[in-house]
């Protein structure tokens, strides 16, 4: 939702706002689709959901449906939910767990958790069939901190390449051991991009967030990536000890042996195209963006704490999740504000200041990958 001040490395004099038909324009937000969420590495949750043999969730990506799930090897795969018969989608619910097979609804040819097709009536009588030439297709699909991501494109850029920047940054923070308390799902009216671009901005706290900048004041902090696909830093909490909580105290056990810098800040990172990393000292909530249209953004909330969190009587995953869930709305009611008035024709692009220069990069970044780089 926040964040990053101290800005001016990313600022740069006399970048505006995008223009109207980005937020409203049927055909940009198809080619975003296809240059963007069809090529690059999209999240598609937490390793967690999928803990299980068998268990599954299905993700829309650029309009195609995946389907991500645990193999019996304890492989997680993301297959395109396309039967290889006559192309019916095979799984209709978001989430579940499959007993031992993949089967179609339709003629119920048959696959085995990693693709391999198995069953296929009557097509022993046709000449030269083989099953071993018709598994399910698979998207590529990495694993990092606990999150899993995957890429349409046929070659994607190589996982540990386009991450580089992040690979190593947040082991302090225990991502991959930490454990999911809440989920809440919004469907906001609003483009995929202002939610973003409201992310990395705290310029609007003390108007929209009084509770949070009473917290984490907007003038403090610093940022450490400023450019590219992946911006950030951090902000200062004024309670020594305290967290973004209702109570302002922290919630949990800390999520990692984290230095004691860390244990009064608060860190916010977009992670292009479609996630949103919050770390807090005693828990993390990430967002995940799915763009439903040129003017509707699904978005998926969770918190995550540290294991020994869950056992001990003074733990309150509520005090942070109704904190964020009260200021998460604020966030998306004026999402939906912007969407209205970008979409007027009175609209056209303002000055950015030195406050939303990490705003300012995103654009850069988003308009790189679209190809429509404003000359330097």
């Amino acid at each position: 939702m926040t964040t990053f001040v101290n800005a001016t490395a990313a600022y740069r004099q006399g970048q505006r706002t995008l223009p109207r038909e980005y937020y409203t324009a049927p055909d940009l937000y198809a080619a975003e689709q296809e240059r963007i969420f069809a090529r690059r590495w999209v999240c598609v949750g937490r390793e967690a959901e999928i803990a299980e043999p068998g268990a599954f969730v299905v993700r829309e990506i650029a309009g195609e449906s995946l389907i991500v799930v645990r193999g019996r090897d304890g492989a997680a795969r993301a297959l395109y939910n396309v039967c290889r018969h006559r192309g019916t989608r095979l799984c209709e619910e978001p989430r579940g767990r499959f007993s031992e097979t993949i089967q179609c609804p339709y003629h119920a040819w048959t696959y085995t958790l990693d693709g391999t097709l198995i069953g296929a009536p009557h097509m022993s009588e046709v000449a030269g069939f083989d099953k071993r030439d018709y598994p399910l297709r698979a998207a590529a699909l990495e694993r990092w901190e606990g999150f899993l991501f995957v890429s349409l494109a046929r070659e994607p850029e190589p996982f540990a390449q386009a991450f580089a920047p992040l690979l190593e940054r947040f082991r302090r923070f225990n991502l991959a051991a930490l454990r999911p308390a809440r989920r809440i799902e919004y469907d906001v009216r609003a483009n995929w991009k202002l939610v973003f671009q409201n992310y990395s901005e705290c310029l609007h706290c003390p108007v929209i967030h009084p509770a949070l900048a009473r917290l984490t004041p907007y003038t403090s902090g610093e940022n450490d990536l400023v450019e590219g696909p992946y911006l950030g830093g951090y902000m200062v909490l004024t309670r020594p000890g305290g967290s973004l909580t209702l109570s302002g105290r922290a919630c949990g056990v800390p999520v990692g042996d984290l230095p004691a810098d860390d244990r009064h800040r608060v860190y916010f990172y977009s992670i292009f195209p479609n996630l949103l990393l919050s770390l807090h000292p005693d828990y993390v909530m990430f967002h995940t963006l799915w763009p439903a249209g040129p003017e509707r953004t699904r978005i998926t909330c969770e918190w995550l704490f540290h294991p020994d969190a869950f056992g001990r009587p003074d733990f309150d995953p509520d005090d942070a999740v109704r904190f964020w869930d009260e200021t998460n709305r604020q966030d998306w009611h004026v999402c939906e504000l912007s969407q209205a008035g970008v979409a007027s024709r009175a609209y056209e692009p303002g000055p950015y200041s030195p406050r939303e220069g990490i705003s300012a990069a995103w654009d850069r970044e988003f308009l790189r990958a679209i190809g429509h780089a404003r000359a330097e």
